[in-house]
């Protein structure tokens, strides 16, 4: 998919829009958990996710094609969407955003801030992929789906700044929604030779990667239903699969109780306001602390993009 230098020329690329994000060992969450955690902040990107690397990635490619894009146009449940409306607006190129009917506003709102035109419709992430997909041959906009080679070279930048800066690290948890992210792990940890093992997390109202992984194949779910949005997936994708059915260690199946009280402690430990997805880390360790005590641990905060009221309704059983 892509060599060591080909992923560090996309690092150099990307430091021209934004800063690497840091990585902190945070002493109450090593405390609860028992081991040594280090946390990498993806949630301190510009728009607050990880994906917004692979948006800068693949924008770019697009805005220096001989032929020139007339704009692009894709789905999401936030973060994806707001990585393709930032590049966009770096290279001017019009971006138009579908997004389901129960989407966050803070998501829409973010998205629209951009200069995007934001389209709400369908019930889940998936009707609204495949109206996107139908509007590409209406509007002339290339479609960028979830999974693409650009966007996951652009992810593994994260990787690349972790794996480098905490070293011998014996686990890194990753949410797994659309796969980018663990794809993007699973990828720069083998280019670099390390032993670190990569656990994905997925949610238990959304569990079509856990399925898969179980079946060796493919599996989707009629419904995806989990207060963290970002992982909220039904049909996974085979490239993604291929990927991570080989390089991960296991996967872990984290309920929203579980995944609620992860956002709490992320609060109260770091005073940094994390999103269900980027929790899922932190409460798949805290259900496997027994047997990963004393080890050298990383936690992928993937994003903080929740809305206020609703991370309030969130923690506040926990407070």
């Amino acid at each position: 998919m892509f060599t060591l230098d080909q992923l560090k020329n996309t690092a150099s690329l990307i430091y021209k829009t934004m800063s690497p994000t840091p990585q902190y060992n945070w002493p109450q969450i090593s405390s609860s958990t028992g081991c040594e955690v280090w946390v990498k902040h993806e949630n301190h990107t510009p728009t607050t996710a990880f994906k917004v690397r692979g948006g800068i990635n693949l924008v770019n490619k697009l805005a220096n094609q001989a032929e020139k894009v007339k704009g692009i146009i894709s789905a999401t449940r936030g973060n994806h969407g707001q990585s393709l409306a930032f590049a966009g607006a770096l290279h001017n190129i019009p971006v138009m955003i579908v997004v389901p009917e129960d989407n966050s506003e803070d998501q829409n709102r973010a998205i629209k801030s951009y200069g995007a035109e934001l389209i709400i419709h369908g019930n889940d992430y998936e009707e609204a992929r495949q109206y996107a997909a139908k509007l590409e041959q209406e509007s002339g906009f290339l479609y960028i789906p979830p999974f693409m080679p650009e966007l996951v070279e652009g992810v593994a930048t994260y990787a690349l700044e972790f794996l480098t800066a905490i070293q011998d690290m014996d686990t890194v948890y990753v949410p797994i929604g659309m796969g980018t992210g663990i794809c993007g792990m699973i990828k720069t940890r083998d280019l670099l030779g390390s032993s670190t093992k990569i656990v994905g997390v997925v949610a238990e109202g959304a569990p079509a990667f856990a399925l898969s992984y179980e079946a060796g194949k493919v599996v989707t779910t009629p419904h995806a239903n989990t207060m963290a949005d970002g992982v909220a997936t039904r049909t996974p994708m085979e490239e993604a699969f291929d990927i991570i059915k080989s390089g991960v260690d296991r996967i872990v199946v984290v309920n929203d109780h579980q995944i609620s009280e992860a956002m709490y402690e992320f609060y109260q430990g770091t005073h940094n306001l994390v999103e269900g997805a980027g929790a899922l880390p932190l409460a798949a360790l805290n259900k496997e602390k027994e047997q990963m005590a004393g080890k050298k641990v990383g936690l992928i905060c993937s994003g903080g993009n929740v809305g206020f009221n609703r991370f309030c309704s969130y923690v506040m059983p926990f407070c």
